[in-house]
């Protein structure tokens, strides 16, 4: 199993998670984001994913992109120990809910390619592109809060297990941490970090941990 990744990208991370998880091994390939001109962009990558993006996933002559659905078909492909999606009809949609928040509404936003859409057609700078990013981040994790906080207290976002929700969460915080959010009014939010970060499933997958990571 191939997998195409870049130590930043919190699509990517979020699969290194899953991976961890459930222990699975694969080959890891770099896809530099900025070097050469983007190397996602490059036409050998493109045959593999069409949108240029990260992460991809390569299985034989199976190939996958989006980190929900990798995350889902390492799930059902490999389904003995942690279950990623839970079984609950009920608790599997609200796990869906809760990460597509993430996936969905808040990380496209601060995508490499929106930001540098904007300081190209905007003339946006960084300290434009930190507010920008910080807003949107702010207020999608302020929701993920709210829906917390519906929940029973618990360990992680849905119980005392990881699932998907905490695999897109943990990412997300890294980033709200690069942006100089404030996560002092998310508690619940703060606590399952920290409980994610002590396991070495996620910490393993920490960016500062890729072999790919930048000094």
């Amino acid at each position: 199993m191939r997998f195409y990744g870049y130590f930043r990208s919190s699509s990517a991370y979020r699969c290194r998670i899953a991976f961890n998880l459930k222990g699975i091994d694969y080959d890891f390939v770099s896809v530099h984001l900025r070097k050469d001109g983007g190397q996602q962009k490059k036409e050998d990558y493109r045959a593999r994913n069409p949108q240029a993006l990260v992460p991809t996933l390569e299985d034989g002559d199976f190939t996958l992109t989006q980190s929900l659905a990798i995350i889902e078909w390492l799930d059902e492909t490999y389904p003995e120990g942690v279950r990623l999606v839970p079984e609950d009809k009920d608790v599997r949609a609200k796990v869906r809910a809760f990460s597509q928040v993430v996936a969905c509404d808040i990380h496209p936003l601060q995508n490499l390619r929106v930001l540098d859409y904007l300081k190209a057609e905007f003339g946006a700078d960084q300290a434009a592109l930190d507010r920008w990013c910080g807003r949107w981040i702010g207020d999608g994790l302020a929701a993920c809060e709210a829906l917390l906080e519906r929940e029973p207290p618990s360990t992680f976002a849905f119980g005392e297990d990881p699932t998907l929700a905490d695999i897109c969460l943990i990412p997300q915080v890294f980033s709200a941490e690069r942006f100089g959010v404030d996560l002092a009014a998310m508690p619940r939010v703060r606590a399952i970090d920290e409980a994610a970060n002590r396991l070495p499933a996620f910490a393993d997958a920490h960016p500062r941990n890729q072999p790919d990571a930048e000094a």
